[in-house]
């Protein structure tokens, strides 16, 4: 984690990964107002939460979300072993690495048709049914640290954005509790995200199937059910992360249109706040892209939300 230099009022230093510009200087004189370093009334440490996404804000997320890489390798590894599933979408489409189909989802899910979409997510619930909480974990820390991104020659672990690592660390720092909020699997996160991120487990909200608990001589197991419980995405970022801290965010970070309710909900009549939207526009480095991404973009022009861009507020990126 980065280091950082404590002052009077704040914290300086601990963003060195960050150019001089809006988006830094937003951030910095933000977390010096929530300090009382401006001569206000210090907010207290326990209203001092700051929420993030996690895919395209705190790691990368193409050329496919890295949780969808896991998923897929358990689907094809379930058709080579029943071929009937061979003919059904989406053990289909992970069996033939059909990424046309696998893009039509996003995209359809991007214009609002979820067709396909629901198709993909009975494929994900069926894939893990059965399984306890404890070996999927397993399963999900082991793929982690394991396997490699399919472009960017290193592993998933360090595709985390090397300034937003920093911006955790200055928001620590500063007595802010971090949070993770995001559409991936809640236990998919959870194993590694106090290595990568320094954040515990327990502050780790994310989608989550429903489960199942039976009572047996190892003191119980708790398995996965073929069922939805929530997806952690639009509306139910905030639903989530009220049930969860019982307090608004002071800040959030998000780069999608999914973000939106949550970056919204953070805001305040009597303190401070702070709405990040990482843009993805740089091609050389990393990926450049906006589907997904246009309502949050122009809600951000609106609300006057802070916006990272990747090309110019980011000395380095991983």
């Amino acid at each position: 984690m980065a280091t950082t230099e404590h002052v009077s009022g704040g914290v300086v230093g601990g963003l060195q990964g960050w150019r001089d510009g809006p988006a830094r200087q937003a951030i910095v004189e933000f977390v010096t107002r929530v300090c009382g370093g401006d001569g206000s009334e210090p907010v207290p440490i326990e209203d001092r939460l700051a929420v993030f996404d996690n895919d395209g804000t705190l790691w990368c997320e193409k050329p496919m979300p890295i949780q969808l890489d896991f998923i897929l390798r358990r689907l094809s590894a379930m058709a080579e072993a029943d071929p009937a599933l061979r003919e059904r979408q989406p053990w289909k489409a992970a069996h033939e690495r059909d990424y046309g189909w696998l893009s039509a989802v996003m995209e359809g899910h991007y214009a609002g048709d979820e067709t396909k979409v629901r198709v993909l997510g009975a494929g994900i619930l069926a894939a893990y049914d059965g399984i306890s909480v404890e070996d999927f974990e397993a399963r999900a820390g082991e793929f982690l640290r394991s396997a490699p991104h399919p472009t960017l020659g290193r592993g998933y672990l360090e595709c985390a954005y090397a300034p937003m690592l920093e911006l955790l660390a200055y928001l620590a720092a500063n007595g802010f509790s971090n949070y993770i909020a995001s559409g991936g699997g809640r236990d998919f996160m959870r194993p590694i995200s106090q290595e990568v991120y320094g954040i515990p487990r327990q502050r780790v909200i994310g989608s989550s199937a429903a489960l199942a608990y039976t009572s047996d001589e190892r003191g119980g197991t708790i398995t996965h059910k073929a069922e939805a419980d929530y997806l952690d995405d639009g509306p139910q970022k905030p639903i989530r992360i009220w049930s969860r801290t019982g307090r608004r965010p002071l800040l959030a970070a998000g780069n999608s249109n999914g973000d939106v309710p949550m970056l919204q909900f953070t805001q305040h009549p009597d303190k401070p706040s702070l709405r990040l939207l990482v843009l993805h526009d740089d091609g050389e480095r990393e990926f450049a892209y906006t589907t997904g991404a246009e309502q949050a973009l122009d809600q951000a022009t609106r609300d006057a939300w802070t916006v990272i861009s990747v090309k110019d507020d980011w000395a380095t990126v991983f």
